[in-house]
């Protein structure tokens, strides 16, 4: 590799040394490096020749830039300037050795699936948008138990009576889905996750699909037939909101991201690691 275009979280990198380090180091080697520091990532803005995209923050860094720079197809590198850090790559202490692996060749590229939510289906007003980690239907307002209603591949699957549905993907089961008590799959799987948040039941599960399976959540009425809203949220940014008797239909994105993988470490190797095992 021999461009490399540089994201870096300012806030998670304070007074930029470390992103200095590694464009000092980069040039050093005789490589193109560009810097973006801007809070708003914008992919018009990553030269078309670039090979490389150096995301330094935290896995919030690292899934925003994911869905922002998704239509260029340039593999992404994470390096973890925050605290657990599932989804980054790299830990600070082994900046030099990735970049010479980097620019070595020495690597592979990792295709992670996306989510597509849209509601309504063949629409001309549809909303749609997409996950890198996962699709949230959640409770808005009052605090009270909202009725989800479970299609998949149109057939009725099961109702959660809870406080909102988590809808992952496989690089997303180490982020809200594991928090709420789903399974922890493989990143490189092509699954689809679904998890009740807070289900008023003692024997909900979760619930493990197929990528190409497409996946419909509908809202259910109110106590005494009222009308419910929830708020249909995206890797926590994008969001749109549901009533009563509408729904979301979810399925595996047309596209993926492309993530760099440096180590030979296994998956269940590095899971262990970050369990603190």
């Amino acid at each position: 590799m021999d461009k490399f275009y540089i994201l870096a979280n300012a806030q998670k990198d304070e007074n930029l040394e470390i992103t200095e380090e590694i464009e000092n180091y980069l040039r050093s080697q005789g490589k193109q490096v560009k810097i973006d520091t801007s809070e708003v990532i914008c992919a018009k803005n990553i030269p078309k020749d670039t090979q490389c995209i150096l995301v330094l923050g935290g896995d919030g860094t690292l899934i925003r830039a994911a869905r922002e720079v998704l239509h260029t197809k340039i593999p992404l590198l994470g390096v973890n300037l925050g605290t657990l850090g599932y989804l980054t790559e790299v830990e600070k202490t082994q900046i030099i050795p990735a970049l010479d692996k980097l620019i070595q060749n020495d690597y592979i590229i990792e295709e992670r699936m996306m989510l597509k939510g849209t509601t309504p289906p063949h629409a001309e007003d549809a909303l749609e948008s997409l996950a890198f980690n996962d699709v949230v239907i959640t409770r808005s307002g009052k605090l009270r138990i909202v009725e989800y209603k479970i299609y998949v591949n149109g057939e009725y699957l099961h109702s959660y009576k809870a406080d909102g549905i988590i809808v992952a993907t496989p690089t997303g089961s180490t982020g809200y889905n594991l928090s709420a008590g789903g399974p922890i799959v493989k990143p490189s799987a092509s699954s689809i996750l679904i998890t009740p948040i807070c289900p008023h039941t003692l024997n909900t599960r979760s619930i493990v699909l197929s990528g190409e399976d497409h996946v419909m959540v509908e809202i259910g009425p109110g106590r005494k037939c009222e009308n419910e809203q929830v708020d249909v949220v995206f890797d926590a940014d994008t969001a749109f909101s549901l009533n009563s008797g509408q729904a979301v239909h979810i399925c595996k994105a047309e596209t993926s991201v492309r993530m760099i993988k440096l180590s030979n470490i296994s998956f269940l190797e590095a899971l262990r690691r970050k369990l603190g095992e």
